[in-house]
């Protein structure tokens, strides 16, 4: 499947605004971006959670750069065939990089189903 920068960004705002108010009310300094590929330049990993986790701050303030939260738009667009399969894409990567931020981690959003 292919879609431009543009189009996939507002793709991936459209979910973000169809998550649950409980789930990204929390979200306090965190930036959401879109790149093209990991650094490695592989199209396995669809999304990362770049920070520390709130189950394992002991103190976060004033002055604090932003934890990030990265979906590759070329691994996404790769894995889908349609818009629809996509955005199903994008929701779950969003989801699972956001339970990355509240320190649910791999193993356990995989019993989830969320990995």
């Amino acid at each position: 499947m292919e879609l431009d920068a543009e189009a996939f960004e507002q793709l991936v705002v459209d979910e973000l605004d169809l998550l649950p108010d409980d789930m990204v009310d929390g979200l306090e300094n965190v930036v959401f971006v879109v790149e093209d590929r990991p650094e490695d330049g592989s199209l396995d990993l669809l999304g990362l959670y770049e920070g520390t986790a709130l189950t394992e701050r002991d103190r976060y303030g004033f002055g604090e750069m932003p934890d990030r939260i990265v979906l590759y738009r070329e691994p996404l667009l790769a894995v889908a065939e349609t818009e629809e399969e996509l955005r199903d894409e994008i929701h779950v990567t969003l989801v699972h990089e956001i339970a990355h931020f509240y320190g649910i981690d791999d193993d356990r959003l995989h019993d989830l189903g969320w990995a």
